[in-house]
């Protein structure tokens, strides 16, 4: 094994990046987050008695976070000559200016949300002027007036109760800066139920319907500040039921583990709880609790019932719970490997983002950004849906499937992707005009969204089309198979765009299609005009929301869908470990279907191979002058930021378009993909020259990383072969890939989109799978110098705790593609300007370790790997999963103008008023019922950057599936 730079030791300070994204056209939501706040959060309020010569000094500290501090010692400075005599309520000493009290036994542990108090005497002459910033454990505290603390206490997350009960709500505050509590509000999502004005702050919630609910506290200070507590899951069943938890448990192989069982509600007399298995592995049994009575007196009481497991053998079996009037609960246990505990994790994670009371799935079992609804990063609400979503909940029930043998679950995931994110053919009805050899008319894309609308200009000649005709020959269908990339499921904005119907409106519920990035590089999140994807009118202006984004003579209502090919790319990855591992169980059969349709999505994949407007490829100087592609000459064969499509939605006076993109970025590639779609037969696509295309594609896309390699290892930006978008003249002697520009960030530039370490990590994560598989030297050679360098810039602590990469700055360029001899790329180099602890980037980073690891046997890496995992389970554990707090200085953005041309005016669906005076929240106003929109307030009058702890889906699956990866491959 090669030597490896020495890993750097000292810990490094949190610094807070801007997390949005800018993309013409399209985008993908990268799950991209700010660097994350330290794990201890706190305020101090600092007071005085002072008497001339001589003061007293009190001091607050509470502890701000969600986990409670164990431990502590305050720093502040003082800038006169202020002398310690003596302290209490501390161990109190002083340096110089600074003043250091460190807990004594009695007050060592702050709760999550409580305070201590502590206090000195000094001495001083001059001017006593008090200190402006305090650190607890090295951490600086907040020093604007903070927002109280507020902890929702009851009811427990994932109660179940029955519908009629009563659901006992109650919540604890604290105040900072001297503010008193004066209200705690209690919410069921955004309905307000009741308020408390003094404490224990409680509320009796009545009358919630069956099903489940996602439950708030809100509390308000005596300054004006508020602040909400993490959201509780609870279920309300239709009747009394029997609850059961956890509802995912694994057992090793010749141990035992156990689950609680209760009822819901208070019964009249006694209950006999029956548990039996009633499918599945037979090796697992009750061997306690197969018969518990419930009275009136201990109904709530917890009992527990205890499943062993024989000596062999693997597999998931059913436990149903039963008694009489009540209804059942379910627990499926998994009988695991002698040495699974990360097997077991991943059960244990995976129960938590399945239950329905956690909020991670809509009513339709649709996957959410994120639990949490006020978000914004690439969608713009917590509540909208990525494809991105979409492919991991394939990929997490690949996984389930791997462990328990369970197989339906992951065919269901791809159906529930297949019925709400490809369009059907009522979605894109008018692809039968769609004319090959013209397939759209040229706009070019500016570097402002001010430069907006962007005229169609059709005497740009675009090139042909070359896998139509023989896609449209496989599968019968001019129709895309592919996942538009963003969806309200929720239909918050109102546009009521369900799959097959167009425009239903704001009264229609479920998901909705939507857009919204359009106007060139620079376009933030926060400076998007969120639209339909089936614009008939209904909205916006006259011409809807289509000359905002494009300019013409005349316009005609129409529909457009845009592919993120990143996704589409990671269910075939899915597909492909499903059908290996199903196999391996000798059930190949139960996914067959499900793997043939992954197939068919690689086949369409392909149009993300393809210049935006189907031009040759290599050279392409001038909109006029560059010219149009013929064949295959248009294609780059790597996965570039988009395709997409479109048309008229008048059947009778059809027409529609297609386009790929030329910009391709480095972390988009999936080598993986490429390799399944290529060399593995259940997935070779049906096409005449599908396959063979994704085999150029794999060796494109390895290249494409040796080209883009820094000198350190880093993954540089990309390539287009259209400049700036509108295939303008590029800088004298820009280095080319195939004929293709460098371009350091391609795409988007607010923040630019080579600087996030997650791109590398979900990239070189894809490469790892590859080589773990094929033991590709290439792939081997890039993953070498990639680990090196994410090692030496990793730090794990004694704690557990971490610091992995964050935001990456670059300078310097690769040198000219020559593939008989690839340079070293000495000139292109890559600095870490700040650190996080970001579980999701943390997890896929973690991954990579793990399937490097298991090939090419580094020690290193898997070591890191393993203390990564464990580090997060350890530390960063709550009732909905695996997340950290966040602080988001990005949010002041909130009130951002959004770009609109002068005299321009349209409505959104809930009467929001679109004109030349908007900004990102006058046009969603919805976000002021939102019950963290106080933070929000607070920060945009001049308070400190409000801190959310976000449970996105990606990153809870990703975390599973690095535990999952880890006990397959390392375990």
């Amino acid at each position: 094994m090669h030597q490896r730079r020495r890993r750097r030791a000292a810990r490094r300070l949190w610094t807070a990046v801007v997390a949005a994204l800018a993309i013409p056209l399209t985008t993908v939501a990268t799950g991209q987050s700010p660097a994350q706040a330290a794990a201890v959060q706190c305020s101090v309020d600092y007071t005085t008695n002072d008497w001339g010569s001589g003061f007293t000094a009190e001091l607050t500290v509470t502890n701000r976070g969600t986990e409670a501090i164990d431990g502590w010692t305050l720093t502040y400075d003082y800038t006169g000559d202020q002398k310690l005599t003596n302290g209490w309520s501390g161990i109190w000493s002083q340096s110089g200016k600074t003043v250091t009290v460190k807990n004594e036994s009695f007050n060592a542990k702050i709760a999550a949300g409580a305070a201590i108090s502590t206090g000195g005497q000094f001495t001083y002459s001059g001017t006593n002027t008090a200190p402006t910033s305090f650190a607890i454990n090295g951490t600086t505290c907040a020093g604007a007036h903070q927002p109280p603390v507020t902890v929702l206490t009851s009811p427990e997350a994932g109660a179940i109760f029955s519908e009629g009960d009563t659901v006992p709500m109650a919540a604890t505050a604290a105040a900072a800066d001297g503010a008193d509590i004066e209200k705690i509000e209690f919410y069921n999502d955004t309905e307000l139920l009741g308020t408390d004005t003094t404490a224990p702050y409680t509320y009796d919630a009545d009358g919630l319907a069956a099903g489940n609910h996602s439950l708030y506290a809100k509390a308000y200070d005596s300054l004006g500040a508020a602040a909400e507590s993490t959201p509780v899951g609870i279920t309300v069943a239709e009747g009394p039921a029997v609850v059961a938890s956890p509802t995912q448990l694994g057992v090793k192989q010749g141990e035992s583990g156990s689950f609680e069982v209760k009822l819901s509600t208070k019964p009249s007399s006694n209950v006999t709880v029956s548990v039996a298995r009633t499918e599945g592995n037979s090796g697992l049994s009750v061997t306690d609790g197969e018969s518990l009575t419930f009275t009136e007196s201990n109904w709530s009481t917890a009992q527990k019932v205890t499943i062993s497991a024989d000596s062999s053998g693997t597999g998931a079996a059913t436990f149903t719970v039963t008694a009489p009037g009540h209804a059942k609960a379910e627990v499926v246990v998994t009988q695991l490997g002698a040495g699974k505990a990360y097997d077991a994790r991943f059960l244990d994670l995976y129960g938590k983002i399945t239950n329905p009371a956690n909020g991670y799935f809509s009513p339709e079992g649709i996957p959410y950004h994120s639990v949490e609804t006020l978000i914004v990063e690439a969608p713009d609400h917590g509540h909208e849906t990525t494809s991105e979503a979409y492919s991991y909940l394939i990929w997490l029930q690949a996984m389930y499937g791997k462990i328990t043998g369970d197989w339906s679950k992951f065919n269901g995931a791809w159906e529930i992707m297949e019925k709400y994110m490809i369009p059907t053919h009522a979605d894109q009805p008018t692809n039968s005009f769609y004319n090959a050899s013209k397939p759209a008319t040229y706009a070019p894309e500016w570097d402002q969204p001010s430069q907006y609308p962007a005229k169609l200009d059709s005497s740009v000649t675009s090139g042909s089309d070359p896998i139509a005709a023989e896609l449209k020959s496989a599968y019968g269908t001019d129709d895309i198979y592919g996942m538009h990339w963003i969806q309200d499921v929720d239909n918050v904005y109102g546009y009521g765009n369900a799959p097959g119907k167009c425009s239903a409106g704001p009264s229609d519920t479920g998901p909705s299609y939507i857009n919204t990035f359009q106007r060139g590089p620079q376009e933030s999140v926060w400076e998007t005009v969120t639209h339909p994807t089936c614009d008939n009118f209904t909205y916006g202006g006259d011409n809807g929301y289509l000359d905002l984004f494009t300019g013409d003579a005349s316009y005609a209502k129409q529909w457009k869908f845009t592919n993120a090919p990143d996704a589409d790319a990671r269910a075939v990855q899915a597909a492909y470990w499903a059908d290996l591992w199903a196999k391996e169980q000798g059930k190949g059969g139960e996914v067959s279907a499900t793997v043939g349709k992954a197939a068919k999505m690689g086949d369409y994949l392909r149009y993300a191979m393809y210049d935006k407007y189907f031009k040759k490829v290599g050279d392409c100087v001038g909109p006029s002058a560059c010219p149009a592609g013929t064949g295959k000459n248009s294609s780059h064969y790597l996965m570039s930021w988009y395709y997409a499509w479109g048309g008229a939605t008048d059947t009778s006076a059809g027409w529609s378009w297609r386009i790929g993109s030329s910009h391709a970025h480095g972390g988009y590639q999936n080598p993986m993909a490429a390799y399944a779609l290529s060399s593995y037969d259940a997935l070779k696509p049906k096409s005449a020259t599908g396959q063979s295309d994704w085999a150029t594609s794999l060796d494109r896309q390895l290249d494409f990383y040796e080209w883009l390699q820094s000198a350190e290892g880093a993954i540089a930006g990309g390539a287009t072969n259209s400049w700036q978008g509108r295939y303008a003249t590029p800088p004298a002697g820009t280095p080319t890939f195939y004929g293709m520009y460098y371009d350091e960030k391609p795409v988007y530039h607010d923040p630019p989109s080579n600087q996030w370490f997650g791109f590398q990590a979900w990239s070189m994560e894809r490469v790892a799978e590859y080589y773990h598989e094929t033991g590709d030297a290439q792939a081997k050679g890039v993953l070498d110098k990639w680990v090196d360098w994410a090692l030496s810039e990793t730090t794990v602590n004694p704690d557990g705790s971490f610091q992995v990469p964050n935001t990456l700055r670059w300078s310097g360029a690769p040198e000219t593609w020559n593939p008989s001899s690839p340079a070293e790329n000495t000139d292109l180099h890559v600095t870490v300007a700040d650190y996080t602890n970001d579980v999701g980037v943390t997890a896929a980073y973690a991954k990579t370790l793990t399937y490097y690891a298991a090939k090419s046997g580094d020690t290193e890496a898997k070591t890191t790997a393993k203390a990564l995992l464990d580090g997060m389970w350890e530390n960063n554990q709550d009732a909905l999963g695996i997340a950290v707090p966040e602080t988001r200085a990005d949010y002041n953005r909130f009130d951002d103008a959004v770009y609109v041309p002068s005299g321009w005016t349209g409505t959104m669906p809930n009467g929001d008023t679109i004109d030349s005076s908007s900004t990102f929240a006058s046009i969603r106003s919805f976000y002021e019922d939102d019950p963290a929109w106080s933070k929000i307030e607070s920060y945009l009058a001049g308070g400190a950057a409000p801190t959310f702890t976000y449970h996105r889906f990606w990153a809870q699956a990703d975390i599973a599936l690095a535990m999952g990866s880890y006990a397959e491959l390392l375990e």
